[in-house]
């Protein structure tokens, strides 16, 4: 582990790239309500079960468990840029002449304002313990933001390359040959009632079963969800077990690590843009390759945040980044991305804004009801959805408009 100051390559003052800012908004804007105009768009086409807008409408549903699906990837593409954006905010604090103390600080205290933010948007205190949940979304990212930080201060990239071998070849190791006890439902003679988890509560589940097992990728029948059940207080998203829980952050922490290898990729100026873009496309196409092989024997599961699922959602991630990149950065053209930077200089804003306000709520007050019945009656099937999924990105878009045009950042 290194403690002293990193080479000089890495504390050049970075540049904005507006490729990440407008990629980072391209992701938000799925989650304010962009889906929702594909599936109105393939409610009109009216080929249900073929066509390629029935295609992307079922890309934007989560995979039930195993596999993966464009929906799968919003989150783990938020997770690989706040990587690339570690290398550019840490990089410009340390050639500022501040130091790692002032880096610390920073960090911290971006981790615990975070982490509240996380607890806020759950729900709060607005429940009764233990019906208050202390992981979720922002929580994942509050903390692999912490931990790839600190990594990203005291490891060079070498290292930083060992740490994510690690993670993934540990968990992997973890999940595939640690005992862990049997927690369904058994009569008497011991024999299995159900091979799945039916449980909907922790008391509900078999803590006295003498049977242990290993290597196995069920839900809630694993060694991440286990330890959910065992020691996660507070309340869990899916009854007995969290998809944001405690084991499976580890490897979340190495999804934040390749962003943060493509962050110094393309910071390094003594690289041309067009072989950064070159590198983030094999590295992207190679692990998606080793992701896919890797999921024969440890199955790409978001909900256990699975090795393999680190690989093949950091290969979309790369693939896209070095899209965006080669249009916005080498290409010139930025003008078609302005919307997605607006939504990307100010995604936390959005994000929560969402949360509180519900921009679709808030178009349906317009347009559903007997609105979107007219609409899709006597205009055609479909119409109405389309401009409710419409007045809700507008509503999104509206707001971050205001706030960049009056350069009003909320910055955690």
């Amino acid at each position: 582990m290194q403690t002293e100051p990193s080479p000089p390559a890495r504390l050049a003052p970075p540049r904005r790239f507006v490729s990440v800012d407008a990629l980072r908004g391209f992701d938000m804007l799925w989650i304010v309500g962009a889906g929702g105009l594909v599936g109105a768009l393939d409610k009109m086409a009216g080929k249900q079960g073929s066509g390629l807008l029935h295609f992307l409408a079922q890309q934007l549903s989560h995979k039930e468990w195993e596999g993966f699906a464009f929906e799968d990837l919003i989150f783990p593409l938020f997770v690989f840029l706040v990587g690339v954006s570690i290398v550019f905010s840490l990089t410009k604090t340390l050639a500022g002449g501040e130091g790692k103390t002032t880096a610390y600080k920073r960090i911290g205290r971006r981790f615990l304002l975070m982490y509240a933010v996380a607890l806020v948007y759950s729900g709060g205190v607005s429940k009764e313990w233990p019906d208050i949940r202390l992981m979720g979304v922002l929580n994942r990212i509050a903390l692999c933001y912490l931990f790839t930080s600190l990594a990203f201060l005291h490891l060079k990239t070498r290292g930083l390359v060992a740490l994510v071998t690690v993670l993934l070849g540990g968990y992997w190791a973890l999940l595939a040959a640690v005992p862990f006890p049997d927690l369904r439902t058994r009569d008497p003679k011991g024999v299995l009632l159900s091979e799945q988890i039916t449980a909907k509560s922790v008391t509900e589940l078999n803590w006295g079963t003498q049977h242990t097992i290993k290597g196995v990728y069920q839900p809630g029948l694993n060694l991440t969800h286990y330890l959910d059940q065992k020691y996660l207080p507070g309340k869990k998203w899916n009854g007995t077990w969290d998809p944001e829980g405690f084991l499976s952050t580890l490897p979340a922490i190495a999804t934040c690590l390749l962003g943060v290898f493509a962050g110094l990729l393309i910071q390094n100026q003594s690289i041309s843009d067009q072989k950064k873009v070159q590198y983030l496309l094999m590295a992207g196409v190679g692990a998606l390759a080793w992701g896919f092989l890797w999921g024969a024997y440890f199955p790409i599961v978001k909900k256990i945040w699975s090795s393999s699922f680190v690989l093949v959602a950091g290969g979309y991630s790369a693939l896209l980044l070095g899209a965006f990149y080669q249009i916005i950065e080498v290409w010139g053209y930025q003008r078609w991305a302005q919307p997605f930077v607006w939504v990307g200089s100010n995604a936390i804003t959005i994000y929560l804004a969402n949360n509180l306000i519900h921009f679709r709520e808030v178009s349906l007050r317009f347009t559903g009801g007997d609105v979107m019945n007219f609409l899709n009656e006597k205009v055609h099937s479909g119409v109405g959805d389309l401009l409710a999924a419409l007045v809700t990105v507008g509503i999104g878009l509206a707001l971050v408009r205001f706030l960049y045009q009056r350069k009003i950042f909320l910055r955690l």
